[in-house]
């Protein structure tokens, strides 16, 4: 993986282009849009836990010819999907993570000031996890990712990565720089941010192409 600053990491997966450049087309059907969603996070996934530990051993048990030490990952981890979108990611994330927490956030961004505005946050009182993994398709102002980050600071999580499928390069920046101890993950990273707050070429509006709500 490329990076932009220290703690954003673009991929340069040549699957993972493939795939970025495939969703990107306006042509897609929902379901091309989900499936391509769901690819491209599994390939993130896979660079989001290359670090993760420490491992614990479980003890010992006995493969079909001799024992041998069990192992499995020490801290608890929390996958934060950012309602609506962030759901693509979701499975992808827990074929990887099964026994990981899912715990939800509601955050739409506001059409004329594109101020993000909570909406759904049901997260318990207490913090029990080591490190939360923020799954949301699109940066594109980082208004929305700043929130999501300082809601669960707020609730006391250590640890912050954060999952994306595209990023503008200013959203992103401006969040490494903010956040300089969230790492950020991300399959691509497009320079032109417009007046409306889209990233261009970008891969649109995620929540509508998921959902195939764009005409309501």
């Amino acid at each position: 993986m490329s990076s932009t600053a220290s703690n954003v990491f673009a991929s340069s997966h040549p699957l993972v282009q493939q795939k970025v450049a495939e969703l990107r087309s306006a042509a897609n059907t929902p379901r091309q849009v989900r499936e391509l969603t769901d690819a491209i996070g599994r390939l993130l996934m896979y660079e989001v836990t290359r670090d993760m530990g420490p491992l614990e051993s479980t003890g010992t048990h006995a493969s079909p010819v001799g024992a041998y030490e069990g192992k499995r990952l020490r801290p608890t981890h929390a996958l934060v999907p950012i309602l609506r979108s962030g759901l693509a990611l979701l499975n992808a994330a827990t074929d990887l993570l099964p026994d990981a927490q899912i715990r939800h956030l509601g955050l739409f961004r506001e059409e004329a000031t594109l101020t993000p505005v909570e909406y759904y946050n049901k997260l318990p009182r207490t913090c029990a996890v080591d490190e939360c993994i923020i799954l949301d398709p699109m940066i594109a102002t980082g208004g929305t990712a700043d929130a999501a980050i300082q809601i669960l600071r707020h609730w006391g999580v250590p640890s912050i990565r954060f999952v994306a499928v595209c990023a503008s390069r200013k959203g992103i920046d401006a969040l490494a720089a903010k956040h300089p101890d969230v790492s950020f993950y991300v399959a691509a990273v497009d320079d032109v941010l417009n007046a409306r707050g889209l990233v261009v070429p970008g891969i649109g509006d995620c929540g509508d192409r998921l959902n195939n709500t764009a005409a309501s």
